[in-house]
């Protein structure tokens, strides 16, 4: 999910629609509301977030050490003109990328991918489960040595399950990760359609079902 933040709701709502175009979930919220949500947004919630794009409001630097306190999603602003002193001062603000208006939507995922292809070469590049290797660069998960490509959904489900090998997590945080936590337009159950798919196709790949699940505790791999 990519959280917009900019107190004009045409700008919240016009990428919210701009990302949903491009079958990403987002969410839109103004200045106030955002810094009440993030300061007491559970940590399941913000672990959803993909990246926050900031637009331009005065507050903008400081919100940046606020959002580092609970998350380390990437964090892009938006310049509405280009100014090396603005912009040097978002960068030493903790922003990790600043792209001027109008921009894509698809360039903005790219910085996003770019972004976290960075941390994860500081930290690690990939997790494995068994025969499952995922990647945090933007490759196709590897299943029994070879890729699996998956639908976005699908493959979502995957990365979240083996971030989270050991332990389980339930149909709520799926759809959160997935969808987002304010779309109200999609109902829950539609994560169970989702990981039946899933599941068949890791099974098919196996010849066993390597995502175990158990009723009111939820999902997991390697548990």
């Amino acid at each position: 999910m990519i959280v917009v933040v900019d107190n004009r709701e045409l700008v919240t709502n016009g990428y919210k629609s701009l990302f949903g175009t491009e079958g990403v979930s987002s969410a839109g919220f103004g200045v106030d509301e955002f810094r009440d949500w993030v300061e007491t947004a559970s940590d399941n919630d913000l672990s959803a977030v993909e990246a926050f794009l900031l637009g331009d409001f005065p507050e903008r630097g400081a919100f940046t050490r606020l959002v580092r306190s609970r998350s380390t999603a990437p964090m892009i602003a938006l310049a509405e003109a280009k100014a090396l002193n603005s912009t040097l001062d978002l960068f030493a603000a903790g922003i990790d990328d600043v792209v001027a208006k109008p921009v894509h939507v698809k360039e903005i995922l790219a910085r996003v991918g770019a972004i976290r292809r960075r941390e994860v070469a500081v930290d690690r590049a990939k997790t494995v489960v068994d025969e499952i290797c995922v990647f945090a660069d933007g490759r196709d998960a590897e299943v029994a040595g070879q890729p699996m490509v998956l639908p976005r959904r699908e493959r979502r489900i995957l990365e979240y399950l083996v971030a989270n090998k050991g332990r389980r997590v339930s149909k709520q945080q799926l759809f959160s990760a997935i969808y987002g936590i304010f779309d109200e337009n999609v109902e829950e159950n539609v994560i169970e359609s989702h990981i039946s798919k899933l599941r068949k196709k890791l099974k098919m790949r196996l010849g066993y079902d390597p995502v175990s699940s158990k009723r009111y505790l939820g999902y997991g791999i390697g548990v």
